[in-house]
Formats: structure tokens, sequence, C-alpha cells
């Protein structure tokens, strides 16, 4: 093909494909998400619509500065979600499906030729599963470079939700300041801020609690065992002017991480049977 890759791998002819997964500069970039309760106030797919928009704002601008190149692949829009089934319009899939599918997808994408993958999650319990998939592809295939990350997680970035933050501890849970302040500044016409409220489960102790970086002690029952309206945190203090400086460094964080995967050399090691 001439010139540059489209930013979507979706928009490509599989002759392209094949002419892109000959070169070992292409990260494919695949966010991953799922459709939950997220309040009263913001819709069910706010993980999807915040991932999708920081990963490919991550691509393009990782395209527009390197030598390298991404291509944004499909969402993965389902996700793990049991615990939310209680919440009407919630969809999950069952953990081992969802691993698979994320594998499937790798495999299908190594074996055309692309090994370089950065999965980027937007759903906090996918973490574990998502990290999990990325390692297992790097298993199973010595010459992949698969790699996973939440976002707003490096030490540049927390000192942003710091610094701009205004909720204290447990604010920044789940349709929370954060999340809310997000959807704001990416489509502020589907959140609906007069229904916006403030929810900190009372159960919370010393070891366990959520924010965006979470208590020591990992509990996680039925979430409407912990939240009447889907809130933890507080959704009323979001606004699209947090959102606008946390989601550019969101893109700006996700773009450096996939920066280290185009860059990094292949390691397949050495079976020493």
């Amino acid at each position: 093909m001439t010139g540059l890759p489209r930013l979507r791998y979706g928009d490509h002819t599989w002759l392209e494909l094949r002419e892109l997964a000959r070169r070992d500069d292409i990260v494919v970039v695949i966010p991953a998400a799922t459709l939950e309760d997220h309040g009263y106030h913001l819709p069910i797919d706010t993980d999807v619509r915040l991932v999708e928009a920081i990963a490919s704002g991550a691509v393009e601008a990782f395209n527009a500065a390197g030598s390298s190149r991404a291509i944004l692949a499909p969402t993965q829009v389902h996700g793990y979600t049991p615990h939310h089934m209680d919440f009407p319009g919630s969809m999950t899939l069952r953990w081992n499906v969802f691993v698979e599918s994320l594998l499937d997808q790798g495999r299908s994408l190594i074996h055309h030729g692309f090994e370089r993958i950065l999965i980027v999650n937007g759903h906090g319990s996918n973490i574990p599963l998502v990290n999990m998939a990325a390692r297992l592809l790097n298993v199973e295939h010595r010459s992949a470079i698969c790699a996973s990350s939440f976002y707003l997680t490096s030490p540049e970035s927390l000192a942003l939700l710091e610094q701009h933050r205004t909720s204290g501890q447990g604010g920044m849970a789940h349709a929370c300041e954060l999340e809310t302040s997000l959807y704001l500044a990416i489509r502020p016409d589907l959140v609906q801020m007069e229904h916006a409220v403030t929810e900190i489960p009372a159960s919370y102790t010393k070891h366990v609690w959520m924010d965006w970086s979470d208590g020591a002690l990992s509990y996680m029952p039925h979430w409407s065992a912990i939240s009447e309206s889907g809130v933890t945190g507080d959704a009323a203090a979001g606004t699209a002017e947090k959102g606008r400086i946390w989601l550019a460094q969101a893109i700006r964080e996700i773009a450096e991480f996939i920066d280290d995967v185009a860059t990094r050399p292949h390691a397949p090691g050495k079976d020493h049977h």
C-alpha cells in the first residue's frame, strides 16, 4: 500500500493488512471494556466510550510523533461484570470466555504477522483477565510482544488526578468524579448531570475501599450491596474542564505505552531442557 496506514484496522483491505503485517514496527491496539450501569446520569457504554476515545487519541498522537505506526483494532465491548447484573442493561461474559476472546483475537493477529499488541483496558474488573490474556499470548508465541494497561495509572497521571480532583478518598471509583468528567469532555449531550449523585459506600474500612487506586484488601460483592444508584464516588464533582485535562493526559500516557511496545526488542527466551 502507498502512504500511511489508516487509523482503524477494519478500514484496510486484506491485501493492505498483509503488507502491514510484514513490518515489525506496527502496533495493534485493542481497547477492552464492558457495558454496565454507571449511575443515574451516565450511559451504560461509559467504559466503552472512554477507552475508545483514549485509545484512538493515543494511536493518532503516536502516529503523528514517530516513525513506527499503530492501528486501532475494534473494541472488545463485552467484558467481565457479573457483579453488576442486578442493574438492568449490564451485560457480562464469563471470565474464561472473556479471556479466550482476547486470546483468539491476539492469536489471529499473530497468525497474520502482527506481533506487537497492546490491550488498553477501561473496566476495573477486566484488569486481571486482560493481564492474563497478554501474558498467555507471550508464552504461546515466543516472538510476540503483547502488553496490557489501564489508563491514568502512571505516576504523572496519578499526580495530575490529585492536583485537580475535589473529592476525597473514595470519590473516584465508578461513575465518579473522574468518569463523569471524562464523559463530559467527550459527549456532554449524553450526560444527565441533574441526576448525578455522590455515593460513598458505608462499608468501607481501613483496608477495603475503592478509588482510582483501591485499598489493600480486595473484596467485591454484588454491586447492589454497596450502591443504590450504581455510583461509588462523587459524580456530582465531575466537570468538563477536569475531563479535558485528564483526557489529554490519558492520551499522552497511552501513546507512551504504544511507543514502549513498538520499540521493545523481541525476547523469545531460551528453553534450557
